[in-house]
């Protein structure tokens, strides 16, 4: 692979994590998490082997959550690197005794330079940080060496789906979609409506959201 990236699309928050979170995340974590050396046998962490979706950056994980609930045929790895989001998501998953989750507090191109090839069914990134400022464009998550990595970590015809609420950004991603001819367009998939959706909406934004299938080798 080339250009590979060293430069974070993210910063660390160190935001106020409630009670409920924190004492999720003391009795919690273990069941749930992931540890980054696993990562390689993440199929196997799970008490079903079925179809594994990867969601990068899931927030508060309320959607993630609702997600985890209307499809239990699925597996799902979520990932987020704030601990508030986590220690949320596990204490509402452990309330609603779901198996197919585990979370791992990492950044997403680490994980997805370390994972197998071919393993994930689907991977999901849903409104990432735009970095609005020119200066910071170089931060965006969505480049050429991340469609590298979603290439090699996706199954044949797994599906990389993306929404965002910045045009420019999804002009960004369009332009750069077009180019790749590993992947072709395809039906965008069903997906509950985020916090961020709802913020952006509330703006008056225009959701975008793209889908794409990795062509067989």
């Amino acid at each position: 692979m080339t250009g590979k990236r060293t430069i974070r699309s993210f910063v660390t928050r160190k935001g106020r994590i409630s009670p409920a979170q924190s004492n999720a995340l003391q009795q919690y974590l273990t069941e749930f998490a992931l540890p980054l050396e696993k990562l390689a046998l993440v199929s196997h962490q799970f008490p079903n082997n079925q179809p594994l979706t990867l969601e990068i950056g899931f927030g508060m994980g309320d959607s993630l959550l609702e997600m985890l609930l209307i499809s239990p045929n699925r597996n799902f790895l979520g990932l987020e690197v704030h601990e508030a989001g986590i220690g949320h998501l596990i204490n509402e998953a452990k309330r609603a005794e779901v198996t197919n989750l585990k979370v791992i507090k990492c950044d997403a191109v680490e994980v997805l330079e370390k994972s197998s090839a071919s393993v994930f069914d689907r991977i999901q990134v849903f409104f990432p940080d735009p970095w609005h400022k020119k200066k910071h464009h170089k931060r965006r998550l969505i480049s050429d060496y991340f469609m590298d990595l979603v290439h090699r970590a996706l199954l044949p015809k797994g599906i990389f789906h993306v929404a965002t609420d910045w045009q420019p950004y999804a002009d960004q991603m369009d332009q750069l979609f077009q180019l790749d001819k590993r992947f072709q367009r395809c039906l965008i998939p069903s997906r509950p409506e985020t916090k961020y959706e709802r913020r952006g909406l509330s703006l008056g934004h225009k959701v975008t959201d793209i889908s794409l299938t990795k062509m067989d080798s």
